[in-house]
């Protein structure tokens, strides 16, 4: 993910006044200690980091993974981390494996500050998580070689239009590629009927066979970007970032359905320092933090005041940053590595041609 070039308007200083109070009593308290942040890279405010440190007199060891399933087998090989902040579905599973511990509401009394926008579903009373960012997989498209019409009356069946034949992008994922054709079928995201998956197959082999698509990751943002291609799936917040930089871009969310998801910060079960991990969370849910984070990573933010803030000014004009919400067609992943894993079977021969 990049970093949005983006000012803290003058009104955002609302947002920030006296929310960097430093009180003497608690940071004595924490005064030495160490916590261990495990996070996706390029997830977080520039001065986040600091500022805890700096407010409670610790040390931030941060480390960084590129996949749930990477930071999974981390913590399944024993590794120890204070706060990590995983995907829906696999907060879903840690939470059914007794991998993770309920959290202090205590000493997060920043629940408050807590955006409804949000479905979590996967833990509703935030026993076990607190939402970090959200969003949704749409379309980025440029206007001036697809009609806003166009790609809204096509939805995902777009990315079959011969006319654009060697001018997409589509997320190496085999979770994003199967949604958008479990979605484009009509299908739930999270079928396990095997008619239904043969299907959304053959819908991404014809894709595959025919679009001569690239499949992409994070360099799909500097690529749109440059525009150069027409037409790609991409995540909301770096579709946010696409459209900040060009402004030829836009973003559509399919008719038919799309992912959403959100990412959360939860407490490991053999967190070494649990104590500090509940006023790390309580601190990042602040509304001077949340504005860093959300300024600088250009997710959608948790937090209700930093979200009005940022949705009616920064990106006010930015059709990507705020995600739809309430859509009946638009789901979260859930846990079914068997699933998973049949998928990332199928991904691997569709991309190879068979």
């Amino acid at each position: 993910m990049k970093k949005l070039v983006a000012l803290v308007l003058a009104g955002a200083t609302m947002l920030m006044t006296g929310c960097g109070s430093t009180q003497t009593a608690e940071t004595d308290a924490y005064k030495g200690q160490t916590l261990k942040f495990y996070n996706w890279g390029e997830y977080v405010g520039e001065n986040v980091v600091a500022d805890f440190e700096k407010q409670y007199g610790c040390k931030v060891i941060s480390e960084y993974f590129d996949s749930n399933e990477m930071m999974y087998t981390k913590l399944q090989a024993g590794d120890a981390y204070d706060v990590i902040v995983p995907s829906d579905y696999m907060i879903e599973r840690m939470k059914k494996e007794d991998m993770l511990q309920p959290l202090d509401k205590d000493k997060i009394p920043n629940l408050s500050k807590l955006t409804d926008k949000m479905s979590c579903d996967f833990d509703p009373d935030h026993e076990y998580s607190v939402p970090y960012f959200w969003g949704n997989v749409g379309l980025v498209y440029n206007k001036t070689k697809v009609s806003k019409d166009e790609i809204e009356s096509k939805g995902w069946d777009i990315l079959q239009d011969t006319k654009y034949k060697d001018s997409i992008y589509v997320y190496d994922s085999e979770r994003d590629a199967f949604m958008v054709a479990f979605k484009a079928l009509g299908y739930s995201m999270n079928t396990d009927k095997d008619e239904e998956i043969t299907a959304a197959s053959q819908w991404l082999k014809t894709v595959n066979d025919t679009m001569g698509p690239v499949y992409v990751t994070d360099e799909v943002i500097d690529s749109m970007s440059n525009g150069a291609k027409d037409i790609a799936v991409v995540y909301s917040g770096d579709a946010a970032y696409i459209l900040d930089q060009n402004e030829d871009m836009a973003y559509c969310q399919p008719k038919q359905g799309t992912n959403v998801w959100t990412d959360a910060m939860v407490i490991p079960k053999n967190a070494e320092n649990p104590e500090l991990a509940n006023v790390f969370i309580n601190f990042i849910l602040e509304d001077k933090e949340s504005l860093d984070n959300s300024q600088t990573v250009g997710y959608a933010s948790s937090n209700q005041n930093v979200l009005n803030e940022l949705s009616e000014g920064d990106y006010a004009e930015n059709e990507a940053y705020l995600p739809r919400s309430g859509y009946d067609k638009d789901e979260y992943f859930h846990d079914n590595e068997t699933l998973r894993a049949k998928l990332s079977e199928l991904w691997i021969k569709i991309k190879a041609g068979n």
